[in-house]
């Protein structure tokens, strides 16, 4: 299973939706959705039972987020071209991509997710230096994938050109 096309299709993003989450705003601000997510799930300490209010909003904050900035003015810049690096990605089936670039995604991947039941357990257990560390390590190798998928971009641009802003 293809866990990047599979969440692509559960945000129902399209091309619209695409250009939009190409803007800046859109990209740094998708990192406070694990913190927001752990803080809504922390909630139920508090709120019992209406700690699924928050825990809903963050997850509709996960969704919302790559339709609600408008899109950039300019995409000559990190964030954009991750995100345009992103959808090469997710067309590697149908677009022949570097071998080099494959093996980097699929090793940042499998450690981000390998952070995913350390998050899970700091949440279950309610202790915070495990919550931040789960945190701190999928951002961080979600961070790196970014940046590899910002390579990825500047090595394919010329097969496959996405309109830049200057």
């Amino acid at each position: 299973m293809d866990i990047i096309k599979w969440s692509e299709k559960l945000m129902s993003m399209d091309d619209k939706s695409w250009q939009r989450h190409a803007n800046p705003w859109s990209v740094y601000s998708r990192f406070s959705a694990l913190p927001l997510i752990s803080l809504a799930f922390w909630s139920r300490e508090w709120l019992g039972a209406y700690a699924l209010v928050p825990i809903l909003l963050s997850l509709l904050w996960v969704w919302i987020n790559p339709r609600v900035f408008g899109v950039p003015e300019r995409t000559d810049n990190w964030a954009s071209r991750g995100t345009f690096g992103e959808r090469i990605y997710l067309n590697r089936h149908t677009e022949s991509i570097p071998a080099h670039h494959l093996r980097a995604c699929r090793v940042l991947q499998a450690l981000s997710l390998a952070g995913v039941p350390v998050f899970i357990y700091g949440l279950y257990t309610l202790d915070l230096a495990t919550l931040l560390l789960g945190n701190l390590w999928v951002m961080a190798f979600k961070a790196w994938f970014v940046d590899r998928m910002v390579w990825l971009y500047m090595d394919m641009k010329e097969a496959r050109p996405e309109p830049e802003a200057q």
